[in-house]
């Protein structure tokens, strides 16, 4: 993990690269698809829908949900990505819905830069690396 500097034109800049986003978007996708069928599985894709941090605790409140809540949130996730409903998701299907998740947010953050704590392997360290370099040239 490290500490970046991170905005929405980074973000909406990585997913309109489409050489720079087609790709990291393969990489993610067979480092999550672990059987190699080329599909992921509700299984295979829980790690990724748990790195969206939906139950973080924020603002020192500690509420601990109950474990069905959680199932139903992760199947819910799951299935905004599970495009045609076939119980996998496809790499088209998650290229689509990681975009749409990636713009939103960055929709979301507005103009000013923010200070986030990003894990190596993320689409967003993958966003801030290509802006750094980008600058560096």
């Amino acid at each position: 993990m490290s500490v970046e500097l991170l905005d929405a034109t980074t973000i909406v800049n990585f997913v309109e690269d489409e050489e720079a986003f087609h790709g990291s978007i393969c990489d993610h996708f067979a480092h999550l698809d672990t059987n190699h069928d080329g599909l992921l599985s509700y299984a295979e894709m829980l790690k990724e829908l748990k790195s969206l941090r939906v139950f973080e605790t924020h603002f020192g409140i500690d509420v601990k949900p109950e474990p069905a809540e959680i199932a139903q949130v992760y199947n819910s996730l799951f299935k905004l990505f599970d495009h045609d409903s076939n119980g996998a998701v496809d790499l088209e299907e998650f290229k689509a819905e990681t975009k749409r998740m990636m713009l939103a947010m960055a929709n979301g953050m507005g103009f000013l830069p923010l200070q986030m704590v990003l894990e190596e392997d993320s689409l967003l360290k993958k966003a801030v690396e290509r802006e750094s370099n980008k600058i560096a040239a």
